[in-house]
C-alpha cells in the first residue's frame, strides 16, 4: 500500500518518464526561483510528508529528446555540472549532490525520527519499487535519524543505470580524512574503479575563513550623553530630532571563502605535512556577512519604549501624587474626598479651577517631600524643553507673543504632506514637538514618571495662556485641522477659543481703531470673530483681509462654495420655521458690511449688493462631530424630529441672514440666495412684449416647496448684524472643555494620541538617514512603511499587533542602514581617494547588504581583497599567540605542524573545508557504461560529513 501511495503521487506530480532540460547555466540556483509542493503519505499508522523540490525552469524544446536515445537521466549529468558548486542559498541536498530537483519523505512530525536500520531498508527497497514501477526520473530521498542531523539516503534510476546516494555522518573527524589526499583515498575505493590508470579525478574546493573581532574598529556610534542633554542638546542629539543608530556593532562576522574551482589530481599536494592551499592565491574569493540578531538600535528603543507607555493603566495624579506624599496625604486627609469616593465610583467630574489649584498643591507637597531636585524631571531639564515648545515665552510682552505665531505658509513637499497620511500632525507644529519631547523623556529622564510631569507643567501652560489670552504657538491658524490627530485639534481649538476672546476683550475696551487687528490671524478673511460686541469690527477685518488675499473675486468663489455646501445639506425638504417674529420694518441705516460684492446688485433697490461680516460657524473637532452626528441620529425620522433637527442645523444660516438683512436694507430672499446659494436661483434668457431679450431669474424648485425651512428663517430673521447677534460659538465653555480633557489624559491616552506624530517624525527620520546612504532596498522598504502606516494610524484605535508590525519594520530598516555604516567605515569606503576604486567599493559593500554571497572581484589581488587580506592579518596580529582551534588541537600534531606553517599565517584556520570529487568510470565491471561518480565533504569545528552519489550500470554487471 505504501508502495502504490509513492507511486500515486508521482504520478499526480506528472514525475513520470524522461525526465527533460537544459544544461545548467552559471549561478542560475542562486538567482532562479525554487519551489515545493507537499503531500502526506503513511505507512500503516505512521505518517510522512513527502515534498517536491524543483527550480523553476522555462520548458525546453521536445525536438531533441528521440535523438539521445539512451541519454542519462537529467539528474546524473548534474551531478557533473561544475556551474552551480557552493550555491550561497539552497536546500543541503542542493549543496551536498548539485540536483535541480528531487523528491524527499521524511518523518510528518517534527520529534519522529526512523532510526532502526531495518526500517531504513524497508523505505529504501519500497522508494526504489516506486522508482522502478513508474519509470520516474527524478532522484528520491529518505530522511533517517534525527531530524536536527540532516541525513539522507536516496536513489535515482534510469533506463539500465541507478545511482546511489549515501552519507556518512560523524562529530569527530578521523585524522587521515582532514586534508585531500585522505577524500582521494576513500573516494577511490568506494568507486572500486576496475581499470588500472584511473581515469582523473575533478576537484573543487572551498576553503571558508571566519573573521570574528574587529578589534581596530571601535564602533563609533556611542550611546548620547544625557547630561548633555540640558544645553538642549542629547550627546550630538537636538532636542526634537530623534536618534539614530546603532549602539553596537550591527555585523558580528564576516566570512571569506576561498574557491578553487576546478582542480585535477596531481596538480597540487594537500596532505598531512604540507598544504598548497593558499587562500591568497585562490582564484575565486566570495564573502557573506554574518548580520548580529536585532542589533540594538537607537531609534527603535525610542519607538519601542513609548509603545510601552500605551499600555501603563496609571493616571498622572497617581504617578506624580500618591507615589510622592503618601504619608502627607494620611496627614491632610479630607472628610470631603471619603465620601466622594464612597457616593461616586465614577470618576469626580473636575471643576474649572479644582485642576490648578490641585495641580500647584501637588507640587508644593512633592517639593516639600522630597526636595525640589527630586521632582522626576530637574528644573534645567524642564526649562529646556518648555522653551524648545514655547519659543514665545522667552519674550514677555504680548506682541512678541502675536508676532511668533503667524507662522509663514508650510511647505508642500510630500514628506511633510506625510501628516494627512498618518493622521499625525504637521513636523513643524507643537503636537508634534512634544510628541518628540514626550519620547526622550520617556527614554532618558524618569520613563512615565518625567512624561507625566512634562504633561501637566503643559497643561498649566495651556490654562495660563487661555487665562491670559496669548495664543498657543505652532499651531495653524483657523479650524481644526480633521485631517490630524485628536489632541492636535484640540489645541488648535483652544487657539480658536483664544483667539475669539481676545478679540472679544479688545472691543470691550473700545480701543480698536488705533490698534492693528492683532486677533485676527491668518484665516480672517470671513472676519476671524464676529460676535464681540465691537462697533469697529468691520474695520479691523477689512485691515487683516487685505492682508490676507490680494483679490475680492477670489474670496467670493471661497465664500460662496463653502457657503454652498453648508446651505445645501440644510434644508432637504424640513417643514417648520425658526423662531415666531414680526418682519422688522427696513432699516434704512446698513450695518456690518464687509465690501461690496462686486457683480450682483439687489433685486428691487437696484443699489449694489454688500457681502455681509457673518458669524464664523463654530470650529469643531471629530469628537464633537461624531457627538453631534449621534445626536442628529438619535432624533429619528418623525416630523417633530426633523423639525428638530432642521432647526439644530440651522442656527448658521439664520445668523447669516440676519447679517445679511443688516448689510442690505430693503433686500429679499432672491438676494440672499443669489450670493449665499447661486445653484438655488436660475435665471434664463426670455423675450419681453417689446422683442429684447431679458434674463428673468427665480428661485429653483426646491427654494418654492411650501414653508420650506429657507423662506421660514427668513421670514424669522431680523436685520442683526454679526457683533449684535447671539454667539454660534461660546468660546469660554469650549474652552474649559478642552482644558478638562486634557488635564484627564493619562500618560498611556497621551502615548496612544501621539504615537503617529512619532511613527511619523521615525519615518522622516528613515529617509533622511537613507538619503546619506541610498539603498534601493531600503527605498522600497521605507514605500511599504508608509502605505502600512496610513492604513493602520486611519483609524480610531489601531490594534497593538498592528502598531508593533510598523515599529518592527523601521526597525529593521535602521537596522540595514547601520550595518551599510559599519560595513563602509570597515572597508574604508569614505577614506579611498580613487575614484573608480571607490565606487567599486561602495558597490562591493550595498551588494554586501542585498546578496547572500558576494564574488571579490580580482580575489585576493583586487581593491576589496587587499582590505579584507588586511583585516584578517591585523586580527592575527592582536591574537599574537593564537590559541589553537578546538578541533586541531584534537586532530593531532601532523595537523597543527601543517597548518601553522608560513603559507597560511596570514590567515587562522579555515573554520570550514569543503571538497568536491568527480570522475566518469564504469562501475561495477570494466565493461559496464561509464558512469559519473561524486564525492561532497564538509568539515568543520563539530561535523564531519561525506555525501556520495555513485552510479552502477544496472545492464552489464
Amino acid at each position: 500500500r505504501f508502495i502504490s501511495k509513492i507511486e500515486e503521487v508521482l504520478n499526480d506530480w506528472k514525475l513520470i518518464g524522461i525526465s527533460s532540460g537544459k544544461p545548467l547555466e552559471k549561478g542560475v540556483y542562486t538567482t532562479g526561483a525554487w519551489e515545493e509542493k507537499s503531500d502526506e503519505i503513511s505507512f500503516a499508522d505512521f505518517k510522512f510528508s513527502i515534498t517536491h523540490h524543483y527550480l523553476v525552469q522555462e520548458p525546453s524544446d521536445k525536438d531533441g529528446k528521440e535523438v539521445v536515445e539512451d541519454a542519462l537521466p537529467l539528474p546524473m549529468q548534474d551531478l557533473l555540472c561544475m556551474n552551480n558548486d557552493f550555491p550561497p542559498r539552497a536546500h543541503c541536498l542542493v549543496r551536498w549532490y548539485g540536483l535541480r530537483e528531487f523528491v524527499v519523505i521524511a518523518p510528518a512530525a517534527n520529534n519522529d525520527a526512523v532510526l532502526s536500520e531495518s526500517k531504513c531498508n524497508l523505505l529504501l527497497s519500497s522508494v526504489s519499487i516506486a522508482l522502478g514501477n513508474t519509470g520516474c526520473q527524478v532522484p528520491l530521498f529518505v530522511q533517517i535519524h534525527h531530524k536536527w542531523r540532516r541525513m539522507y539516503v536516496g536513489e535515482c534510476q534510469g533506463p539500465g543505470v541507478r545511482t546511489d546516494f549515501e552519507m556518512v555522518h560523524l562529530r569527530k573527524v578521523p585524522n587521515q580524512y582532514t586534508h585531500l589526499s585522505g577524500l582521494l583515498d576513500i573516494f577511490k575505493s568506494k568507486i572500486g574503479c576496475p581499470l588500472t590508470p584511473l581515469p582523473p579525478i575533478s576537484m573543487a574546493i572551498r576553503l571558508t575563513y571566519v573573521l570574528q573581532d574587529w578589534q581596530q574598529y571601535f564602533w563609533p556610534q556611542q550611546p548620547p550623553d544625557i547630561d548633555a542633554l540640558v544645553g538642549g542638546e542629547v550627546g550630538g542629539l537636538e532636542f526634537g530630532k530623534l536618534p539614530f543608530g546603532a549602539c553596537e556593532d550591527p555585523i558580528s562576522e564576516l566570512h571569506l571563502a576561498t574557491t578553487w574551482p576546478h582542480l585535477t589530481e596531481g596538480i597540487i599536494v594537500d596532505n598531512d605535512v604540507y598544504s598548497d592551499l593558499d587562500p591568497i592565491q585562490a582564484p575565486q574569493w566570495s564573502v557573506r556577512v554574518r548580520k548580529a540578531d536585532n542589533p540594538q538600535c537607537l531609534l527603535g528603543d525610542f519607538l519601542t519604549e513609548f509603545f510601552k507607555l500605551c499600555r501603563r493603566k496609571e493616571s498622572t495624579d497617581e504617578i506624580l501624587g500618591r507615589s510622592a506624599f503618601e504619608e502627607e496625604g494620611k496627614e491632610v486627609a479630607d472628610i470631603t474626598h471619603a465620601l466622594s469616593k464612597l457616593t461616586e465610583p465614577a470618576p469626580v467630574p473636575i471643576h474649572k479651577l479644582s485642576v490648578t489649584n490641585m495641580v500647584h498643591s501637588a507640587k508644593k507637597k512633592i517639593r516639600k517631600h522630597r526636595g525640589v531636585d527630586e521632582s522626576p524631571l530637574n528644573n534645567e531639564v524642564l526649562n529646556t524643553i518648555l522653551l524648545f515648545l514655547f519659543p514665545d515665552a522667552a519674550d514677555k510682552l504680548a506682541d512678541g507673543f502675536l508676532s511668533r505665531t503667524s507662522t509663514s505658509a508650510p511647505p508642500e513637499t510630500e514628506d511633510y504632506n506625510l501628516f494627512s497620511q498618518f493622521k499625525s500632525a504637521p513636523s513643524d507644529s507643537l503636537t508634534y514637538k512634544l510628541a518628540l519631547c514626550l519620547c526622550m523623556i520617556n527614554f532618558y529622564h524618569g520613563g512615565v514618571k518625567g512624561v507625566a510631569h512634562l504633561w501637566q507643567e503643559f497643561v498649566l501652560e495651556m490654562r495660563y495662556r487661555w487665562e491670559n489670552n496669548y495664543l498657543v504657538p505652532g499651531l495653524a491658524n483657523g479650524p481644526p485641522d480633521l485631517r490630524c490627530c485628536l489632541l492636535h485639534q484640540k489645541l488648535q481649538m483652544l487657539n480658536c477659543c483664544i483667539e475669539r476672546k481676545k478679540a472679544r476683550d479688545e472691543g470691550k475696551r473700545g480701543s480698536v481703531s488705533d490698534r492693528s487687528p492683532g486677533g485676527t490671524s491668518g484665516d480672517a478673511g470671513k472676519g476671524a470673530d464676529h460676535s464681540g460686541d465691537n462697533p469697529d469690527k468691520e474695520k479691523e477685518v477689512g485691515k487683516s483681509w487685505e492682508s490676507w488675499s490680494d483679490s475680492e473675486e477670489e474670496f467670493f468663489e471661497c465664500l460662496s462654495d463653502t457657503e454652498d455646501l453648508k446651505g445645501n445639506g440644510q434644508e432637504n425638504g424640513k417643514k417648520g420655521g425658526a423662531k415666531e417674529g414680526n418682519k422688522e420694518p427696513v432699516n434704512l441705516k446698513p450695518e456690518g458690511r464687509l465690501h461690496p460684492h462686486g457683480k450682483l446688485t439687489l433685486l428691487h433697490p437696484g443699489e449694489p449688493l454688500y457681502i455681509p461680516i457673518t458669524q464664523e460657524p463654530a470650529p469643531m473637532t471629530e469628537d464633537l462631530l461624531e457627538e453631534q452626528s449621534k445626536v442628529l441620529a438619535k432624533l429619528g425620522t418623525s416630523a417633530e424630529g426633523a423639525h428638530l433637527r432642521a432647526r439644530m442645523q440651522s442656527a448658521c444660516l439664520l445668523s447669516d441672514m440676519e447679517s445679511f438683512k443688516a448689510a442690505n436694507p430693503g433686500c429679499c430672499l432672491e438676494d440672499f440666495v443669489r450670493w449665499y446659494s447661486p445653484r438655488d436661483y436660475i435665471e434664463e434668457e426670455v423675450v419681453d412684449e417689446k422683442g429684447n431679450v431679458v434674463i428673468k431669474g427665480e428661485l429653483s424648485a426646491r427654494m418654492k416647496i411650501p414653508s420650506n425651512m429657507w423662506v421660514e428663517a427668513w421670514e424669522t430673521a431680523k436685520p442683526v448684524p454679526a457683533r449684535r447677534q447671539k454667539r454660534l460659538f461660546d468660546d469660554t465653555r469650549e474652552a474649559e472643555k478642552v482644558l478638562h480633557y486634557l488635564a484627564v489624559q493619562k500618560p498611556a491616552d497621551l502615548a496612544r494620541h501621539l504615537l503617529p506624530c512619532i511613527i511619523h517624525a521615525a519615518v522622516l527620520k528613515v529617509k533622511e538617514e537613507e538619503a546619506l546612504e541610498d539603498i534601493s532596498s531600503v527605498k522600497k522598504i521605507i514605500k511599504q512603511i508608509i502605505s502600512h502606516s496610513s492604513k493602520v494610524l486611519r483609524f480610531p484605535n489601531p490594534e497593538d499587533k498592528k502598531l508593533e508590525e510598523i515599529i518592527a519594520q523601521i526597525m529593521s530598516v535602521e537596522a540595514i542602514i547601520a550595518r551599510a555604516r559599519s560595513l563602509k567605515a570597515k572597508f574604508g569606503v569614505e577614506k579611498c581617494e580613487n575614484e573608480e576604486e571607490k565606487e567599486d567599493l561602495q558597490r562591493f559593500v550595498n551588494c554586501l547588504l542585498e546578496q547572500p554571497e558576494v564574488s571579490v572581484i580580482g580575489a585576493g589581488r583586487g581593491p576589496a581583497g587587499s582590505i579584507i587580506h588586511k583585516l584578517f592579518l591585523n586580527a592575527q596580529r592582536v591574537s599574537a599567540a593564537p590559541p589553537l582551534d578546538e578541533e586541531l588541537r584534537r586532530s593531532g600534531s601532523s595537523e597543527e605542524r601543517r597548518l601553522t606553517m608560513g603559507a597560511v599565517s596570514d590567515f587562522p584556520p579555515p573554520t570550514g573545508r569543503e571538497v568536491i570529487l568527480r570522475t566518469t568510470v564504469p562501475r561495477p565491471a570494466p565493461y559496464s557504461k561509464p558512469l559519473p561518480q561524486r564525492m561532497y565533504s564538509v568539515l568543520t569545528k563539530e561535523d564531519f560529513r561525506l555525501a556520495g552519489a555513485f552510479s552502477a550500470d544496472t545492464t552489464f554487471f
